[in-house]
């Protein structure tokens, strides 16, 4: 799967924070940005547009998604197809979707610093999923599921503990270990985002 290789300052001054690309580099820019876009918003409102500005709106939430799990354009339209066929709200099956790939679990529970980090973990074959080396990123993790780290590995990060704030539906057995104990609920997604707008901005194409 290919991922943006562009500037990140770019897309966060368009998104606002997404933890995916780096917390440290958010919190450096975040006070540049919120300046700026105050500006934006001064200007904006003294032209008073007549357009529809609801498409701008449901665009930037699906953008968030897009660069926040480093998915293209195809990938998010085939998350969004599966999330149809479930039973349940798909907004909210969109993003259970997302978060239990296996490289969010390994970046939400501290193993990297962003999701491209834990991507290359994976893809290198540093990570075991019950045991078996699993070198896909976007597997499905499923309750029960233990990843671990290689034994090799695991010895250069003898100090990795699971961050504040670890999402409810993984436990920790030993700092090398993860268990997903039940399914993710809305409260744990870690990303600031209105789920049922970008459901709305592909409604017209699916």
């Amino acid at each position: 799967m290919s991922r943006y290789r562009g500037p990140k300052i770019r897309i966060l001054e368009r998104l606002g924070s997404l933890p995916g690309l780096g917390i440290r580099l958010n919190q450096k820019i975040l006070a540049k940005l919120a300046k700026k876009n105050r500006k934006k918003e001064n200007k904006y409102e003294k032209r008073k547009k007549k357009k529809n500005e609801s498409f701008p709106i449901r665009l930037k939430e699906k953008q968030k998604l897009r660069y926040h799990y480093g998915l293209t354009e195809k990938n998010l339209i085939n998350y969004v197809r599966k999330a149809r066929r479930k039973k349940n709200s798909t907004g909210e099956m969109l993003l259970k979707l997302l978060e239990m790939r296996l490289d969010n679990i390994i970046f939400r529970y501290g193993y990297a610093p962003t999701i491209p980090a834990a991507r290359q973990l994976i893809t290198h074959g540093h990570i075991l999923l019950n045991g078996k080396t699993n070198n896909i990123p976007s597997y499905q993790c499923k309750i029960n599921d233990i990843i671990s780290f290689k034994k090799e590995l695991f010895k250069k990060k003898e100090s990795i503990v699971a961050p504040k704030g670890t999402s409810s539906y993984l436990q920790n057995g030993t700092s090398s270990v993860v268990k997903i104990e039940q399914e993710i609920s809305r409260k744990d997604v870690g990303l600031d985002i209105n789920e049922l707008l970008v459901i709305e901005y592909y409604s017209r194409s699916l």
